[in-house]
């Protein structure tokens, strides 16, 4: 990684904001995966950014949101310049503060649909100056210091749920609050629940209904949610754990291990054990 520049400011060691300028393009080879909430704002530049052993290609400016335990790395990037915005739940609790925000299965905790959103110009001047603020902040080393960093993020977090709704990549309020609720049903419950009627039960509808409600908004059926969690669970695991094939099985909620592997190998082609093996040769 070749860098002409990176001027970091932190906040004890739960937020933090960096700037980056390039020198010329990078590429990091080895997936990581992601401790904190991460919000990667590059204002200009395209590539390749690989999530949860998917690639996305990108160019012109772009923000990216990620997750704690969700799988990074770059395949390739040519940047001129770039923020990074990372913190932990310790500083700002999306959970809590999802009623005023919004952002909890929309920017974060949504592993089901691209994790970027593409500023306008006049939005990208309003993310700029939340930036500029925010700097001030950190430099100003004031009383209730977290209290104004907190403010200024939860501004830039507002902003950019704003954003993913006038792109268009949340249809309306409605089709949200039904995926968003059943999504993050699942993030809490995949490990132990795998039926659909369960999750339609928790919901108040049929199974059925919740079928017909995700098609009429373009999303995977309940059934394809539920196996597409579970076998990134599976992924995560078997790449980033020493645990064994019978013990993820058993992580996920599998009473047979021989039927997890056989799930596996249904929906990647590879058993459990040929895909770590690929996947540390690569």
């Amino acid at each position: 990684m070749a860098l002409q520049n990176i001027v970091s400011y932190k906040y004890r060691d739960i937020f933090s904001l960096n700037i980056v300028d390039f020198q010329k393009a990078c590429v990091v080879h080895k997936p990581e995966q992601v401790q904190s909430y991460n919000v990667y704002w590059i204002t200009d530049g395209k590539g390749v950014y690989n999530i949860d052993f998917k690639g996305y290609e990108f160019e012109g400016e772009v923000l990216f949101f990620l997750t704690p335990g969700q799988v990074f790395s770059v395949a390739h990037e040519k940047i001129k310049s770039a923020y990074k915005l990372s913190f932990d739940r310790d500083f700002y609790c999306i959970q809590t503060h999802d009623k005023e925000v919004s952002c909890n299965g929309v920017l974060f905790n949504n592993v089901y649909e691209t994790p970027f959103v593409k500023p306008s110009e006049k939005e990208s001047l309003k993310l700029t100056t939340i930036l500029e603020g925010l700097i001030e902040e950190f430099q100003n080393n004031q009383i209730a210091q977290h209290d104004m960093l907190q403010a200024y993020l939860k501004q830039f977090i507002v902003n950019a749920v704003r954003i993913k709704k006038e792109t268009g990549i949340i249809k309306t309020d409605a089709d949200t609050k039904l995926f968003k609720d059943f999504s993050l049903l699942v993030e809490q419950n995949f490990k132990t629940h795998h039926s659909v009627t369960e999750y339609a039960k928790r919901l108040g509808l049929s199974p059925k209904s919740l079928t017909k409600h995700l098609q009429l908004i373009g999303a995977s059926t309940p059934s394809q949610v539920i196996k597409k969690r579970l076998v990134l669970e599976a992924k995560r695991q078997l790449v980033y754990s020493d645990a064994s094939v019978k013990q993820i099985a058993f992580n996920l909620g599998f009473t047979d291990p021989a039927y997890f592997s056989r799930f596996f190998t249904k929906a990647t082609s590879q058993s459990p054990l040929q895909y770590k093996k690929d996947f540390k040769n690569t």
